[in-house]
């Protein structure tokens, strides 16, 4: 693969990063741009978001012909690693979860009245999205084979019930993706449908408090007590839902990586402010050789991070299905966010342990890293898979077509 960039992607992580760096890293430092659960708060989000769509930094993951911009998943991984360098980035370009992954599943499999009802007022910002897939035990987790939420057919309509739970945005959002099970077959038994936060049948039970900073709208937990959904709200069809599933998750585990490497090279930046101008016992932390050690460590784990993440959008890009390279991406980035922010916290001492830095929000932030679309120990599952059965054409080359004669 050639690791050069266009000009276009270039021209607009430049105009990313001058936007982050004039318009958004300010507002970090001051308390009146969080909410309630440490995010940005609405007022300063929708200012943001309208100046971010003024100058065309919008949807870059969407087709031009949906509102986006076509960039592709190499440019996804130029642009999104840029956008996080603020805790704040993604959510003013609306490229972050779970909308993020939502646009672009029904950008790549709604009927164009779906796109028009469901996916077009996420694109416009008017609206937020949530995935419902995961389930409180004994249901399904990494394994949807467990999954008990059901949804029967009553004629022209689908009635639901069952409970989810860790549903990312939930608190928030209007329009929603849903995986119940519509028959016991192992492969085709799961189907995806689309329904609106007023549609009688179903309520949210709680926002579960996690550890770390939230997304817009929590985790929530959610029961489905007679949801009923027509019929022209499946997606793909019925007893296609694991591929959709897959379509979503495939590429929204890799656009997480791509932010994740935002940050942690934040926390490189965090670290090196601080060693570089704080002193001890005669000598700047800088010049000690422990913590060049460490920063030099990271550097070196940054960019293994950025090919493996390269390496996975390009198979996407060229219509592969990446899931290899997207496992090796995950586990990586997502144990280097919690080393990095760890490091910066080290190296500050009890500044980065305090709030005068973002770095105690990242690493409180990172450890969810290690477990969302896929702990780490179910992409080492998928990667040995992979190698049971390729062997040693695991490592293969992929060779190019020989030129004309």
């Amino acid at each position: 693969m050639d690791f050069s960039i266009s000009p276009e992607i270039e021209a607009l992580r430049r105009d990313i990063a001058a936007f982050v760096a004039d318009e958004i890293l300010p507002l970090e430092s001051d308390p009146a741009s969080y909410d309630a659960h440490e995010n940005i708060a609405v007022e300063p989000l929708r200012r943001l978001r309208a100046k971010a769509r003024d100058k065309g930094l919008w949807c870059l993951q969407l087709p031009e012909a949906l509102g986006g911009r076509g960039i592709g998943r190499v440019g996804m991984a130029v642009c999104y690693e840029e956008m996080n360098r603020s805790i704040f980035g993604p959510v003013v370009f609306n490229s972050a979860a779970p909308d993020d992954g939502n646009m672009m599943v029904m950008a790549a499999l709604g009927t164009p009245e779906q796109q028009d009802w469901w996916l077009r007022p996420i694109v416009e910002g008017k609206v937020r999205s949530a995935f419902a897939m995961t389930e409180p035990a004994p249901g399904g987790g990494s394994d949807p084979g467990m999954m008990q939420t059901r949804a029967m057919r009553d004629g022209d309509d689908y009635v639901v019930h069952g409970r989810k739970w860790f549903i990312t945005g939930a608190g928030e959002a209007e329009h929603f993706l849903l995986l119940a099970r519509t028959s016991d077959d192992a492969r085709r038994g799961h189907t995806c449908f689309l329904f609106h936060r007023d549609d009688p049948g179903w309520q949210i039970t709680r926002r579960i408090p996690i550890m770390g900073p939230e997304e817009h709208g929590g985790h929530c937990e959610l029961v489905f007590d007679g949801l009923r959904i027509p019929s022209r709200n499946v997606v793909l069809g019925e007893g296609r839902g694991l591929k959709v599933v897959q379509t979503r998750l495939g590429v929204a585990r890799l656009t997480h990586c791509m932010r994740w490497l935002g940050l942690a090279k934040r926390c490189v930046e965090i670290a090196t402010e601080y060693a570089e101008r704080r002193e001890g016992f005669g000598i700047r932390l800088a010049d000690r050789e422990s913590v060049q050690i460490m920063l030099g460590t990271l550097c070196a784990d940054i960019e293994v991070g950025r090919l493996l993440v390269m390496k996975a959008a390009w198979e996407l890009d060229r219509g592969g299905f990446a899931q290899k390279e997207v496992s090796m991406a995950k586990v990586h980035v997502a144990n280097l966010l919690h080393r990095a922010a760890d490091t910066a916290i080290q190296i500050n001492g009890a500044r980065g342990y305090s709030k005068d830095t973002v770095a105690e929000w990242i690493y409180r932030y990172a450890r969810q890293a290690r477990l969302v679309d896929g702990a780490d120990e179910v992409h080492r599952m998928i990667l040995n898979r992979a190698l049971a059965g390729e062997g040693r054409d695991f490592w293969r080359w992929d060779v190019a077509e020989a030129a004309n004669a």
